[in-house]
């Protein structure tokens, strides 16, 4: 089974999730909410990783790499040596190359068996990759990332929680305005081709890795696409309820983190 769903997600990004479009734009972009109201927001939150990682070092893994997409990724390992690409898909690599050349290096594997010696990178970055494995393989991928951190460093993994409690009340207040109004606000299509996808809880990461990697929680983006695409319009204040949002996780991020839809994972060693 495990190795059935990660052949379905090579496949999805080597053939799907990682080609360009007509719009010059990675397929995968397209599950972001990359409207002009929005941009300011997604921009502030991407930058909100370098905020935890040490911000210089040797060798700098970017576990999940996929091309690099977003500029604002590329800053992670700006003080670095090097940045290690590990991704399964082999056409996320050849993409990645493009985008930072000399100051990578390129490996295809698996993040729950990485192929790397321990304590060998200086910073570790993971956006969006775990809950692309098996369930049952997620513990095993941070036990992984934790082993090949160097000791006092840190680690940031980006990833988004199953039925989040700000998410969930989102769809309650649309649910609502339906019944009140006689139809919900329109969401912008979203017709994109996915993949696997298997997410966690804050309960359940707690759980699991229990005292053998201590983690710290905090807001990455707490706002989902969906939620994004619902209830922010230009004509309705989208932008200043987004600079209020981003502020009010900035001053609670352990709360926003938990109760958001994406989560900052972070462990140190």
């Amino acid at each position: 089974m495990a190795d059935n769903t990660k052949q379905q997600v090579r496949e999805f990004y080597d053939e799907i999730g990682w080609q360009k479009e007509a719009d010059g734009l990675y397929q995968n972009a397209h599950y972001e909410d990359l409207r002009p109201v929005s941009r300011e927001y997604i921009h502030n939150t991407r930058l909100r990783v370098n905020d935890h990682l040490l911000p210089t070092g040797d060798l700098f893994l970017d576990a999940g790499s996929g091309p690099v997409q977003y500029d604002e990724y590329l800053t992670y390992s700006k003080g670095y040596q090097k940045r290690i690409c590990a991704d399964i898909s082999i056409q996320a690599l050849r993409e990645a190359r493009t985008r930072i050349g000399d100051h990578g290096l390129f490996v295809v594997c698996d993040v729950a068996k990485l192929p790397f010696k321990p304590d060998a990178f200086d910073g570790i970055v993971s956006m969006h990759t775990i809950h692309h494995l098996p369930a049952n393989e997620h513990k095993v991928a941070y036990a992984e990332l934790y082993r090949v951190l160097k000791i006092s460093r840190v680690a940031v993994i980006v990833n988004g929680w199953s039925n989040s409690v700000l998410d969930s009340f989102a769809k309650l207040l649309n649910r609502t305005r339906r019944f009140l109004r006689g139809k919900p606000l329109t969401v912008q299509p979203q017709e994109e081709k996915g993949t696997y996808v298997s997410k966690t809880s804050a309960k359940w990461l707690r759980k699991e890795l229990g005292n053998s990697i201590k983690v710290e929680i905090y807001a990455w983006r707490s706002a989902s696409t969906r939620t994004l695409r619902t209830f922010i319009h230009e004509k309705l204040g989208g932008r200043g309820i987004l600079k209020w949002l981003f502020k009010m996780e900035a001053k609670y991020p352990k709360f926003f983190g938990e109760n958001g839809q994406y989560p900052l994972i972070l462990f140190r060693k």
